[in-house]
């Protein structure tokens, strides 16, 4: 079992050592990087280079990883029906799916199926690949969720990530109508002391969270929001607007809702790039049907 990366150098490359290329443009971490080195593994027009000698426009670069340069190259994930995966994108090495509300990322239990991953892990299946989990979203939160099917891009998605250079943006309805058009909130959301499953503005042990919006548009006493975070704590989202007076619509855990009413978040555009190349994707997971039934029930009430 083995990975392969390949790639031609653009024509406005600027030349460089081969190490930089590795580490600075494509954010492989150190210890592969001294693996692809040590094993003689990466190939520049055909045959082994120093990773200190330079490359330019028009090299061809391929990358072989093995099983044995990572602490888990192989994911242990029970696979179940592949009925409801819709890939918004894929390639080779990743893909991106809607995820369904009410579905957990992945599963918590050996031998637990019914999450996301699971059902992942049956798409993959056929083409003899295995999901490898990158970030999560709340179990009734519906929409863009980043997998992927090969542990050499794993820690450059999860670094993608944290530096924030992957662009995530959510949909959500609010209650209320928000007066400004956009805004920022700064406000630490720390544990619930009362409830392990929720957080509050300070709590237990809170955390720094930051959190960007804008208003798209405002119905009775409703408004659709687009936001994006700075940070990636716990409920973020859902936490930092009921703070303000406007949880958002159908949350389980903070609105007063009818418990019919599915929660009204959505992962909704992916802005990423592409590991091990020299492109940038948008994606978009489709508006769920609910956010456009709600709309039309309050227009009508």
């Amino acid at each position: 079992m083995q990975w392969q990366h390949s790639a031609t150098l653009p024509d406005n490359f600027i030349t460089k050592p081969l190490r930089q290329l590795l580490m600075q443009d494509w954010l492989m971490p150190k210890h592969l990087v001294y693996s692809l080195k040590l094993g003689q593994r990466v190939l520049v027009n055909g045959a082994y280079l120093p990773v200190n000698f330079e490359v330019r426009a028009g090299d061809h670069i391929l990358l072989t990883f093995l099983p044995t340069d990572f602490q888990t190259p192989f994911q242990n994930i029970a696979p179940d029906s592949a009925a409801t995966v819709a890939a918004v994108y894929e390639d080779t090495n990743m893909l991106v799916v809607n995820k369904t509300p009410g579905s957990k990322t992945h599963a918590n239990q050996p031998g637990e199926v019914g999450a996301t991953l699971n059902h992942v892990a049956a798409y993959l299946l056929p083409k003899a690949q295995q999901p490898y989990m990158i970030h999560r979203l709340d179990q009734e939160t519906s929409g863009a969720l980043i997998v992927a099917k090969d542990p050499a891009v794993v820690p450059i998605l999860v670094r993608l990530i944290k530096e924030k250079r992957i662009k995530r943006t959510y949909l959500t309805w609010v209650h209320g109508r928000l007066q400004s058009e956009h805004g920022t909130i700064s406000i630490p959301i720390g544990r619930d002391p009362e409830d392990k499953r929720k957080r509050q503005i300070g709590g237990i042990h809170p955390q720094p969270a930051t959190t960007h919006y804008r208003v798209i548009r405002r119905i009775a006493d409703a408004t659709l929001v687009a936001v994006q975070l700075q940070t990636g704590r716990t409920h973020q989202i859902r936490v930092h607007f009921s703070g303000l007076g406007h949880p958002i619509i159908g949350d389980p855990l903070y609105a007063d809702d009818d418990r019919r009413q599915r929660l009204l978040l959505h992962s909704w555009r992916v802005v990423l790039p592409v590991p091990y190349a020299f492109e940038t994707v948008r994606v978009e997971a489709p508006v769920p049907e609910t956010f456009i039934e709600f709309e039309k029930h309050s227009k009508k009430s």
